[in-house]
């Protein structure tokens, strides 16, 4: 009966229990059978299909809060939301490689094995409540990063934005240690409950040196200003796919641990850490508008509207409301379909068995490729956030917090940011549908119109029935409070 009993007990860490095992068996499989090409695409589908299996398992969790091992691991409807987003974005990606992989003959098994363990460090991340069980989510969501953004080893390009990667990771790796060793000795406690009790009358001048420090590895994670300076390097050199999950998955855990470690461990000292995500979010939205108007590479574009992105997210959470985080979670899930459609399209820019990835390649894609231009042109409108399309939503509700918030003077930089911003998006759909035909891109595969077709319909359709993502955004927002 007590054997019984401590299984069910483990009943709310059954995903990532049931994704470390699928990780694990597919290594297995992958080392023990013949390396071919044919066998490594094998295990790269069951690898999407252990994703789905595990988003699965997350819906069937009860309702409700769960803390595990001592209190570091917590499941509550904030945690499942995030979970499941962090899942579609890996999942959307590794099926954005499928074909990839293929076509390119880099079909390596290690790939889909490492998106696992890096979305189990995702799961993980997304549910610490303490800073040690933080910095390990973090670290198994990371060195996996390094390796896939250097996976294709015949390029100089690869490697290089691997390296570039795992060294600024490196270091902000180690102040984020650094901030959350301060935050330690000041507060006596690594759980964030504790902290929140040990700063609830306020915090000494030690102790917000540690917030900043920690702060600055999620900035650099989630790619926001002014630790952004590895983003378009690694975007432009990593293989197309791979860029796909770096700009949709981590993402959305970077975010997930940002808005849990502020809200939760820092209540107390909510003013203090407002001006720093003020001040982030501001210079977010202003380089990710400016920085990517002389921009000719499609994937350096992107690498600096995600700039973009992180920091019109962030003004949700700069609101410190149960209102702004519900805005924040309905951003990211908006954004996560917005890239992978994007991707997508970026994915079908191939000619002569070459991927192409100038802007000016796009020429003429109306007439050519209409279908795929009508898609990839909303999607553009929706980044842009024009109304009535999903990411118009996504920024109202984010601005709508801040305004409540009395936050005014980050409302009106916002809406300026993506006035510029909507002048790149626009250039994008002016060539498409205005300038002279560029050689035709080969035929889109199924995979890629699937997911293409999906985000596309989400994008337009959202406004029609916002309902579910609402409302769930809106329970998870209010279990943090």
């Amino acid at each position: 009966m007590n054997q019984v009993t401590q299984i069910s007990g483990l009943l709310p860490v059954l995903p990532e229990i049931i994704l470390a095992c699928g990780a694990m068996l597919m290594l297995m499989v992958g080392v023990c059978t013949v390396q071919n090409e044919r066998s490594s695409a094998i295990v790269n589908g069951w690898c999407v299909g252990i994703l789905v299996l595990v988003a699965g398992f997350l819906l069937s969790v009860p309702a409700g809060r769960y803390e595990m091992f001592g209190g570091s691991f917590v499941v509550d409807d904030f945690a499942r939301f995030l979970k499941i987003l962090a899942i579609i974005g890996s999942a959307g990606a590794l099926t954005l490689s499928l074909d990839y992989l293929t076509v390119d003959r880099q079909q390596k098994f290690e790939y889909g094995v490492l998106f696992l363990l890096s979305t189990l460090g995702m799961m993980m991340l997304i549910s610490a409540a303490d800073l040690i069980a933080l910095y390990l989510g973090l670290e198994l969501m990371s060195l996996p990063l390094y390796v896939v953004a250097a996976s294709n080893r015949d390029s100089v390009r690869s490697t290089e934005a691997g390296l570039k990667y795992f060294v600024l990771g490196a270091l902000s790796s180690g102040m984020l240690l650094y901030g959350a060793s301060l935050i330690y000795g000041f507060t006596g406690t690594v759980s964030f409950t504790g902290i929140a009790k040990a700063t609830a009358n306020g915090a000494s001048i030690g102790l917000i040196f540690g917030l900043v420090f920690l702060f600055v590895g999620f900035c650099f994670k989630i790619s926001a200003v002014p630790f952004h300076m590895w983003t378009p390097d690694v975007y432009e050199g990593a293989p197309t796919p791979v860029t796909a999950f770096f700009a949709a998955a981590p993402k959305v855990a970077g975010i997930a641990i940002f808005v849990r470690a502020t809200v939760v461990a820092f209540p107390g000292i909510a003013h203090e850490w407002q001006q720093i995500v003020v001040f982030v979010s501001i210079a977010s939205m202003v380089l990710g508008a400016f920085a990517a108007i002389g921009q000719r590479n499609i994937k350096r574009l992107m690498a600096y509207s995600s700039i973009g992105h992180m920091g019109f997210a962030l003004v949700g959470l700069a609101a410190g409301t149960p209102e702004g985080v519900q805005g924040v979670l309905v951003y990211m899930t908006i954004y996560v379909a917005m890239t992978l459609g994007t991707f997508a399209c970026i994915l079908t820019m191939r000619r002569d068995g070459m991927l192409v990835e100038n802007i000016s390649d796009l020429s003429g894609l109306a007439r050519t490729h209409p279908t795929m231009a009508f898609f990839l042109a909303m999607l553009l409108f929706s980044l842009a956030g024009i109304p009535p399309l999903a990411g118009f939503f996504a920024k109202f509700y984010v601005f709508l917090a801040a305004i409540k918030a009395g936050l005014y003077v980050l409302a009106v930089i916002g809406v300026i940011a993506s006035v510029v911003g909507a002048y790149y998006y626009l250039t994008i759909v002016k060539i498409m549908y205005f300038d002279e035909p560029a050689q035709r891109f080969q035929s889109m595969p199924p995979l890629l119109r699937v997911v293409l077709g999906v985000a596309g319909l989400i994008n337009i359709l959202f406004f029609a029935y916002p309902a579910p993502i609402l409302n769930a955004a809106t329970v998870a927002a209010k279990s943090l409070f």
